[in-house]
């Protein structure tokens, strides 16, 4: 640089001064050793301002990648205040669930009385006609369910007896039919006796006026 003259030395301060403006241009100043200071000076310049863009850029990129995730990260629900919750009841057991043994069943006809079981069958209206019905433990000869009404047939010859067999007869009886209105009762069906004679019903309903009876004309 000493063997520079005054000229040259000027040129190359202003150039160092202000190196954009030579960016792309080929400066010739006669002197190699100020064109490799010159040339070192704008390589410094590059490097100087290119890496703060790449840090401003990194930074931006991280900045909209978390912005990013942030809006497509699912929000949670709040948690309802203890206030506000309660504990799901359970809907209320259909009536046949509370009361299982009250939904009728049809059940096969006690053996050794055909007799028995045809006038049963013929019980009019009946919804199970050929077989007995299960309701509430007990087996009945009859359901018309039109009507909830459970039958207890009776076929013995009742007006064949003296009148003192008759009136034991009834009152061995009485006691099962009454639980037997019980039970029909219980479940909301009606419960009728069917007789075949005249005499049967009149002692059955001197022995108890609450029963209804009815004499069964088809058998």
């Amino acid at each position: 640089m000493a063997s520079v003259g005054a000229g040259a030395m000027g040129v190359g301060f202003c150039v160092l001064a202000a190196p954009e403006i030579v960016v792309g241009a080929v400066i010739v100043l006669g002197v190699v050793v100020v064109g490799v200071a010159i040339k070192e000076a704008l390589d410094a310049y590059e490097l100087r301002h290119s890496y703060p863009e790449e840090a401003g850029t990194s930074r931006e990129t991280k900045v909209a990648t978390r912005e990013s995730e942030a809006q497509h990260k699912p929000k949670l629900k709040p948690e309802p205040a203890g206030q506000d919750w309660f504990p799901p009841v359970p809907p209320e057991p259909p009536e046949r669930e509370r009361h299982p043994d009250c939904r009728p069943v049809p059940v096969r006809h006690w053996g050794g009385n055909d007799p028995h079981n045809e006038c049963a069958d013929k019980i009019p209206n009946n919804t199970f006609s050929g077989w007995d019905v299960l309701v509430n433990g007990k087996n009945f000869d009859g359901l018309v369910l039109v009507t909830r009404t459970l039958w207890d047939v009776k076929t013995d010859d009742f007006e064949k007896q003296p009148p003192r067999s008759q009136r034991f007869f009834v009152r061995m009886k009485l006691p099962e039919l009454r639980r037997e209105a019980r039970l029909a009762r219980d479940c909301g069906y009606n419960f009728v006796i069917g007789v075949r004679s005249v005499a049967h019903k009149a002692v059955l309903l001197d022995e108890d006026p609450t029963l209804k009876v009815v004499i069964m004309d088809w058998c």
